[in-house]
């Protein structure tokens, strides 16, 4: 009977410990799964918050200091005095900016260039002067369109070369009427290759698509893009 006594003397304070523990990490799971926009004020903080790191993540920084962002913010919105100057926040800015779009540059162009050179290799590819390349999915037997005034109607679909699909006019159930003097150099070029009822697949350099700037938060600056594009009519013929 003594050493029954003596055992659970032993192992109350452990058993109270593990009840205390798993209280605390019930309550901590409770917090964890409390709704972070509660109301329209957290809403909307959190929305400035996606908003300002996709615009970042976009631009291609890799990272930032939560806690200095959170900082800043409160400092601002409760009038305290400020880290920073206001030339000292611009150049940090500038500099971390300008940094990581060096990087960006240097990642995407390396990429767009390995792609098009093991693409130039395949059967079928075709590459013109300007270093645009094509692929014939279907011959068709109309008129090209002549002239950089012509207006055509395709249908098209577009793609990184990671194979992430940003447009689609396949999707929309809508072809897309356009002058040729009026879409980017590949498209300019390119559709002036095919004749009507033709299915090209364009393969094109960063400097005949969106250039160093890209294209909104899907095409990233210095992009090779792919392009399925279906070539129904020359407007006006």
């Amino acid at each position: 009977m003594k050493t029954i006594v003596l055992l659970m003397a032993i192992l109350c304070p452990f058993g109270a410990d593990l009840m205390a523990q798993k209280k605390k990490k019930t309550e901590v799971m409770e917090i964890e799964k409390k709704p972070l926009v509660e109301n329209k004020i957290d809403s909307a903080s959190y929305a400035f918050g996606l908003s300002l790191a996709k615009d970042l993540k976009g631009r291609g920084l890799k990272k930032l200091n939560a806690q200095a962002v959170a900082k800043a913010i409160e400092d601002v919105f409760n009038d305290s005095t400020l880290l920073m100057q206001e030339s000292e926040m611009m150049e940090s800015i500038r500099t971390v900016l300008t940094e990581a779009a060096d990087e960006l540059k240097k990642k995407q162009m390396a990429a767009g260039v390995q792609f098009l050179e093991e693409n130039a290799k395949r059967e079928g590819v075709h590459t013109t002067a300007s270093g645009l390349q094509y692929e014939v999915v279907r011959q068709g037997t109309g008129p090209k369109p002549s002239s950089e005034s012509d207006e055509v109607t395709v249908h098209y679909k577009g793609t990184l070369i990671g194979g992430k699909v940003f447009d689609s006019s396949y999707d929309r159930n809508e072809t897309i009427s356009f002058q040729l003097n009026r879409v980017i150099k590949g498209w300019t070029e390119g559709v002036q290759l095919m004749p009507v009822g033709s299915h090209y697949r364009f393969f094109i350099p960063y400097d005949l698509a969106y250039g160093e700037r890209g294209a909104g938060n899907d095409i990233p600056p210095y992009s090779a893009l792919i392009f399925d594009v279906e070539l129904f009519k020359i407007n006006g013929q």
